[in-house]
């Protein structure tokens, strides 16, 4: 039996403010009950021992940690900049933005 109907697919169709031809509905009902199966299936194999999890494998951070250094100075990362205004780069404007 099918998990869902043309007539469900119509009225999601609907609520979406979509048009679909009746063949469309009966492609849909067909694909939507493949998902709901699929979902139904993993619902069984899934138990109350297995805990849920994101990733098939576990994940180590692999970045190193954040260390305060030296960097430039404005004056240094400005230097070769084109056009500078109140300590930043000055960039053309675009899309007709107000200043």
């Amino acid at each position: 039996m099918s998990a869902i109907t043309r007539d469900e697919v119509a009225h999601l169709a609907r609520l979406s403010r979509l048009a679909l031809t009746g063949n469309e509905l009966d492609h849909y009902a067909t694909q939507l009950d493949a998902i709901i199966e699929a979902v139904a299936k993993v619902a069984e194999v899934a138990a109350e021992d297995v805990p849920p999890s994101s990733h098939a494998l576990p994940l180590t951070n692999v970045f190193r940690a954040d260390e305060v250094r030296q960097s430039l100075t404005p004056e240094q990362a400005l230097a070769g900049a084109p056009a500078v205004e109140d300590d930043r780069f000055r960039v053309p404007r675009i899309l007709g933005e107000e200043a």
